[in-house]
């Protein structure tokens, strides 16, 4: 006797590698379980403004990119006149603007989609700027030591220092006030950190509130230790990103350089929307790496494509669960399946009229062509064309009552349909119209059991956005072909027996 263990070791890995599959992408890519989702999108315009003098202008705008807490979705610039370009620059994307000549007053816009995300990972990783130690002039060399020496006796490492170096400016006032009007506070403390061999880097970020018009970028202190990094808020200490916090610029770049003008500025408009999960995830894959392998990563056309092959494996499963444990009988192996995707194009009531229909009258031509006595082919042939005709009437009529889905009907498999019928005629020729009927309603009930469970919502959704689950689905089969006890069906056709044998033993007890 074969070992079955082999089977078993197959159909186990299977689950073990489908279902992990599905947490993954559940836990470490952020894709629910259930449709409907909704993710945050933040709508963020950047206006630059700034008077030209005539001359050749170049306006360079340092922009986000994908980063801790927020993936980038979409980005787009208005810019009447001008060429633009997305460039890279010492590590910073930005977006450059150009014109042959402008004279006065100019506006240029743009917008950027951010995806609230606490999965999201960074194109690059932020490397620890170089450490550049400033040499100052008195008075401000002695303020500066000050802090910096008592901050270093309270402090344990470069996270603890920057706290107290923020604490130490507000303790020692008179040092505080002399440095106020000298340096901005966040380049001070970046100063004294690099003075202390800690690299740290103002950054530019952005407070996100929805409906906010015209707001600034705030700076904030990026603090290295070894590899890793945290955010300080210059003027508290607080520690850490905040949820509502975007990192505009953080190279240490200039945040708007323009050649060819002046007195220009940027300010920020920001909005809060919602978007289909869906959506979310489509724009999230489109520059996945490897690991996050996904429809949404295909082309829009294959994505619809794949949506209704996916779909597929949940209505061989229905097949397969209701001929081999339920007994069902269908007129062909997989033609249920096929019928029951015609449905979800069709919907279900159109879809059972034409069926009925084209099978029904398609008996009736089909059983003429069996008294001419054709060969196979020419007979199949025919039942094909007759097939495609009734279709194209089927069609035509439907339009012209105004039933839009009945043209729909073209999505049947006519080459199914044409064998379906060629088979129902020879088993009503050797079996009797009964069993034409228990076979032919067995195949419409089955097409409906797999068409409703394919065109569930949650099911759509799950197949969809997680391909693990086809492996689930192949393991679930393999387990119910190994299957080889009584169908359902059988039950009823066993039960006198049974009877019969309790019955026995009722009397044996008596006696």
């Amino acid at each position: 006797m074969v070992s079955r263990k082999p089977f078993y070791l197959l159909v186990a890995l299977l689950y073990l590698v489908g279902l992990g599959m599905t947490i993954y992408h559940h836990i470490a890519l952020d894709v629910p379980l259930t449709p409907g989702e909704k993710r945050q999108i933040w709508s963020i315009e950047a206006k630059l403004e700034f008077e030209a003098n005539g001359e050749p202008v170049i306006a360079s705008l340092a922009i986000p990119g994908t980063q801790k807490g927020f993936t980038l979705m979409d980005e787009n610039a208005a810019s009447p006149g001008y060429g633009l370009s997305f460039v890279e620059k010492n590590g910073d994307a930005r977006a450059e603007w150009s014109i042959r000549s402008a004279t006065g007053r100019q506006e240029l816009y743009y917008r950027v989609d951010m995806m609230a995300d606490s999965f999201a990972k960074p194109a690059a990783v932020s490397q620890p700027p170089a450490i550049e130690k400033e040499i100052e002039s008195e008075p401000y060399a002695t303020a500066m030591a000050q802090i910096l020496e008592r901050a270093q006796e309270r402090s344990a490492d470069a996270y603890t220092l920057t706290r107290e170096i923020i604490k130490e400016m507000d303790n020692q006032t008179q040092n505080a006030e002399l440095l106020k009007n000298h340096k901005r506070r966040a380049i001070l403390v970046a100063q004294l950190l690099n003075n202390a061999d800690v690299p740290a880097r103002v950054v530019h970020a952005l407070k996100l509130e929805d409906g906010r018009r015209r707001q600034e970028l705030v700076e904030y202190l990026q603090v290295f230790k070894g590899k890793d990094f945290q955010l300080f808020d210059p003027k508290n200490g607080q520690q850490g990103q905040p949820d509502n916090l975007l990192l505009w610029e953080y190279n240490s770049g200039a945040l708007l350089d323009v050649t060819g003008g002046h007195n220009s500025r940027v300010t920020f408009s920001m909005i809060e929307q919602e978007q289909p999960v869906s959506v979310a995830l489509a724009k999230k894959f489109e520059k996945s790496d490897w690991l996050n392998f996904s429809i949404h990563s295909l082309p829009l056309e294959e994505q619809t494509l794949f949506k209704g092959l996916l779909l597929i494996p949940i209505g061989v499963l229905m097949v397969v669960f209701l001929r081999v444990l339920v007994g069902i009988k269908t007129s062909g192996t997989f033609m249920p399946v096929l019928i029951a995707v015609a449905f979800i194009q069709t919907q279900l009531f159109t879809g059972l009229v034409g069926f009925l229909l084209i099978v029904g009258t398609g008996l009736i031509i089909r059983s003429y062509l069996s008294r001419l006595n054709l060969l196979l082919v020419a007979r199949i042939s025919a039942v094909i064309i007759m097939v495609i005709s009734m279709i194209g009437i089927f069609s035509a009529f439907a339009f012209k009552l105004g039933l839009t889905d009945g043209m729909k009907i073209t999505f049947f498999p006519m080459i199914i349909l044409s064998w379906t019928i060629e088979r129902m005629s020879i088993l009503w020729e050797e079996e009797g119209p009964k069993e034409v009927m228990k076979q032919g309603g067995g195949s419409l009930l089955v097409a409906v059991i797999a068409y409703l469970a394919m065109d569930n919502e949650l099911i759509r959704h799950l197949t969809f956005n997680f391909l693990g689950l086809q492996l689930v689905l192949m393991a679930t089969v393999l387990l119910m072909g190994n299957y080889t006890g009584y169908k359902l069906s059988e039950l009823k056709r066993f039960k006198p027996l049974v009877d019969e044998m309790n019955a026995g033993k009722d009397n044996e007890g008596k006696h």
